[in-house]
């Protein structure tokens, strides 16, 4: 499949994690690669290491894409790109960085063609992608996690010794982009409002999503209407779903505060509800998920068990962050849309919620009508602070809100030094205030559903300021607006 590609040009289109990680396949099948990136100093870094680059305006040239045999993209690069756009017209064809990492598998270029368990859905991706393979890990597999938790597929696949399975988080942007895919297994775990600036709309983006479901074993969220809807869609051999319930038959699910499969068999307990982390039914359904893909393979139940207890959640993914005077502070800056702060939030009884970002298009008012009642007091800041504050009013009208916005309309402009300085300030105010509206037994969130970069580096530099915020409180600061 790759043989076309020898002795010719491969345009990798984008210089990030994904497109460093193309350079050596490429080289080691005989093809040459070719940079180019809208930042120049990513073209000058590409150049300094010996590559050829080439500038999107020569390549929108007539026949500036000519020389080459294939375009590799990556996943943040939308469909209408100019070059990409440009590339499907004329023919050359376009592949996603895991749809190569697909091919170079298939072609053993690194060894025997691995199974691969693919983990996609608006939320709860990484955490069932550690699951994975903590359950892996315990069962004595050799695995990896890779894609888009961090790892490219590509180096996981040039590691020695090499895994004999790989627990894959793919986007929607990376399935978009990987036709090819056939998963050993795949898992849809919801599908809800994100990205749709970049699809287009939320079919679009579901059907992207529906890509994991054509391998083998396809395993679907049953308690989300618009994942259980794709289970009728997949082409997957075969299909089972999981819930936060009792499963039926061919399903996996919880009876009695234990995780059940009767989908691999008639009936097995896997673990215990009260061992999965994080805690509440978000976490559990990533569990049953992780579950099932490992259950798909044969991993024996006393596996599934042990790495559900060994898997701890990660920072800034609902991590406890400190208790104060009876208060719990929360760390979900992972909370990136709505639909994973509406999990987020129903994990707890009464929340002083930290919110505000970049909605990229979600709308919120379900959100707020469905976890008004479990509301003690807002504090928004970000962009699109106004817009979560406008659903407040709406649907929970008696609850206080207090609106930051992100920076100058603090009233803190004049003591900031800089854009970071700034957001920090901001949201170490954020804790502050909302710390003055909790009393003892309630939750203060950070779980913003929405984007972080109108202020923040990323999500995660936003959760490591409210971690800092939240560790300078002191007792006063409970319980004391301001």
């Amino acid at each position: 499949m790759l043989e076309f590609l020898r002795g010719r040009d491969v345009l990798v289109a984008g210089w990030g994690i994904s497109g460093r990680s193309l350079i050596d396949p490429l080289r080691d099948i005989g093809a040459t690669p070719v940079v180019t990136d809208a930042g120049a100093k990513a073209m000058a870094e590409a150049a300094e290491l010996g590559l050829d680059t080439a500038t999107g305006e020569s390549l929108l040239e007539p026949g500036g894409l000519d020389r080459f045999a294939l375009v590799i993209t990556s996943p943040g690069w939308r469909p209408d790109s100019p070059v990409l756009a440009t590339a499907v017209a004329e023919g050359v064809p376009v592949w996603g960085d895991v749809e190569f990492a697909w091919w170079v598998d298939q072609a053993r270029l690194y060894g025997p063609v691995r199974k691969w368990l693919v983990i996609t859905g608006t939320n709860g991706k990484t955490t069932t992608t550690q699951m994975t393979h903590a359950i892996l890990r315990a069962a004595g597999i050799a695995s990896v996690a890779c894609g888009n938790i961090g790892l490219p597929i590509l180096d996981a696949l040039r590691r020695t010794p090499g895994p004999q399975v790989l627990a894959v988080e793919l986007s929607s942007f990376q399935l978009h982009w990987a036709p090819s895919v056939r998963p050993e297994a795949g898992v849809v775990l919801n599908v809800a409002e994100d990205h749709l600036d970049w699809h287009g709309g939320l079919d679009a983006y579901a059907a992207a999503k529906s890509r994991a479901l054509m391998g083998r074993v396809g395993v679907v969220g049953l308690d989300d209407p618009v994942a259980a809807a794709l289970a009728r869609k997949s082409r997957a051999r075969r299909t089972v779903g999981f819930r936060v319930g009792v499963p039926a038959d061919g399903e996996l699910g919880v009876v009695d505060g234990k995780l059940l499969d009767r989908a691999f068999t008639k009936a097995a307990i896997l673990a215990e509800v009260r061992d999965i982390s994080p805690p509440g039914p978000a976490g559990v359904a990533d569990a049953l998920a992780a579950a099932a893909l490992t259950r798909s393979i044969d991993v024996a139940p006393q596996f599934v068990k042990e790495g559900l207890q060994e898997h701890k959640v990660g920072p800034h993914r609902a991590a406890s962050v400190r208790e104060l005077s009876g208060v719990e502070f929360v760390d979900d800056s992972k909370a990136t849309n709505p639909h994973a702060a509406r999990s987020s939030i129903q994990a707890h009884a009464q929340v002083v919620w930290i919110a505000g970002g970049l909605l990229k298009g979600a709308h919120v008012d379900d959100l707020v009508e469905e976890v008004a009642e479990r509301l003690v007091a807002v504090v928004l800041l970000g962009k699109d602070a106004p817009v979560i504050a406008a659903a407040l009013a709406r649907h929970a009208p008696d609850v206080p809100v207090v609106e930051l916005g992100s920076g100058d309309d603090a009233g803190m402009g004049a003591e900031l030094t800089s854009e970071i300085d700034g957001a920090d300030a901001v949201m170490a105010r954020a804790v502050r205030i909302a710390a003055g509206y909790a009393t003892n037994g309630d939750t203060v969130l950070l779980a913003p559903a929405a984007a972080s970069l109108d202020m923040f580096a990323d999500y995660t530099h936003r959760g490591r300021s409210f971690v800092a915020a939240v560790q300078a409180l002191d007792e006063g600061d409970i319980g004391s607006p301001s």
